[in-house]
């Protein structure tokens, strides 16, 4: 049995899937209800990462375990989490953890997921740790305003970021799960070619077939909305990399093609694939 928490979210809907196809046993964890559908045999539990001891009968037999944290992971407890996750017989942990826990371990904002790799790292577990950087699914974010005026407003609207199409992350870590070889290793995930917010909100429109434009937001503008839905450092962090990124997030990771075989998808495909969102 192979246990998926965060299974109803982008990138647990896909690794569900994958492992499904592949003859695997899951189950799917969340903290909310059961979602519409899950694959034929896939059995859903409900569980909060904040709440340990919800895990030990959901993870009783489990194999493996892959680890989805929401947020930065400041309020978890992860020693406790594995813990919970050894006693059910778990013998390997996948995390998806953050570029900027490698890239940035110093910042407040991804410091706490930094612990978390600390403590699986010293799980006693075979652990894989997956790096992706910025989510293509992101772009969800401007959905309500292409519809309704046809535009994108971003800061730093001419700074490019390989972000990953987060089916790739979930494919990554179906793999991931279920081979030895990658037990002890960090992975870095991008997409293909660096995108800027200006080229994003193009490439929607040429998915749309209709144009959308772009708007040119401040720091300031940008942080007010994003504080909104996510702690201030977390926004004040997630900033600094949109728009002084290091050399090594500007990077194209070579592990997603290492790893399945192809290329990584780029957003183009991202959003031909979820243009309905869009209309």
């Amino acid at each position: 049995m192979i246990v998926v928490t965060g299974a109803t979210g982008n990138v647990g809907r896909v690794l569900v899937e994958a492992l499904s196809a592949a003859g695997e046993r899951v189950t799917a964890v969340s903290r909310g209800t059961s979602p519409v559908s899950l694959p034929e045999g896939v059995r859903y539990r409900q569980a909060d990462l904040a709440e340990p001891e919800t895990l030990r009968p959901v993870v009783d037999g489990a194999r493996a375990l892959f680890l989805l944290v929401a947020g930065a992971g400041a309020h978890l407890d992860p020693g406790a989490i594995l813990d919970v996750a050894k006693a059910g017989g778990v013998g390997r942990v996948v995390l998806l953890s953050s570029q900027a826990a490698g890239t940035r371990p110093r910042s407040v904002s991804h410091a706490p997921l930094r612990g978390i790799e600390d403590a699986v790292r010293r799980s006693g577990t075979a652990w894989t740790i997956l790096r992706p950087g910025g989510f293509a699914s992101n772009a969800y974010a401007w959905a309500e305003s292409v519809r309704t005026q046809g535009t994108v407003a971003a800061p730093f609207g001419d700074v490019g970021l390989p972000v990953v199409d987060p089916a790739d992350i979930g494919e990554v870590a179906a793999a991931v799960l279920r081979e030895d070889r990658h037990a002890g290793r960090i992975y870095g995930l991008t997409g293909p070619a660096p995108t800027t917010p200006r080229q994003r909100a193009g490439i929607i429109g040429e998915a749309l077939g209709r144009p959308v434009r772009f708007v040119d937001q401040t720091r300031a503008e940008a942080r007010a909305q994003m504080v909104r839905f996510m702690p201030e450092p977390v926004a004040d962090g997630t900033l600094d990399i949109l728009g002084d990124p290091t050399p090594e997030e500007r990077r194209i990771s070579p592990h997603t093609e290492q790893i399945l075989g192809r290329p990584p998808r780029g957003f183009d495909e991202w959003a031909r694939r979820h243009a309905h969102a869009f209309r």
